[in-house]
């Protein structure tokens, strides 16, 4: 539940602010938001299994930000474009945990 608030929250913020980030930067964002939302949706998978933890979830949230930013950085600098490898982990990822979320809660819809 944490997650989802935090997320409505970022996403209110964003829609009130009209923050411009520099084009040459995209590929770190784009890589550090999908980052983000691949440990929302494991917060919301560890919530609905019931396992959720708060301390991993902000280590996760902000460790995996940084990591995928710091690669794609890394990656830019030795001319690799490293960010679309973490552009297809973090995505299949994302879809993983999309597909237990949604087994999770058909399963909790169907023993009520």
């Amino acid at each position: 539940m944490i997650a989802f608030i935090g997320l409505l929250i970022g996403i209110l913020i964003g829609a009130i602010w009209k923050i411009n980030i520099p084009e040459k930067f995209s590929p770190y964002m784009s890589v550090a938001i999908l980052a983000c939302l691949d440990s929302v949706f494991g917060a919301v998978r560890a919530s609905l299994s019931k396992s959720f933890q708060a301390d991993i979830f902000i280590s996760g949230f902000f460790g995996n930000a940084a990591l995928a930013a710091g690669l794609a950085y890394l990656g830019d600098k030795l001319g690799i474009p490293i960010h679309f490898a973490a552009v297809i982990v973090f995505g299949s990822r994302i879809f993983d945990n999309f597909a237990i979320i949604r087994r999770l809660l058909i399963e909790k819809a169907k023993s009520r």
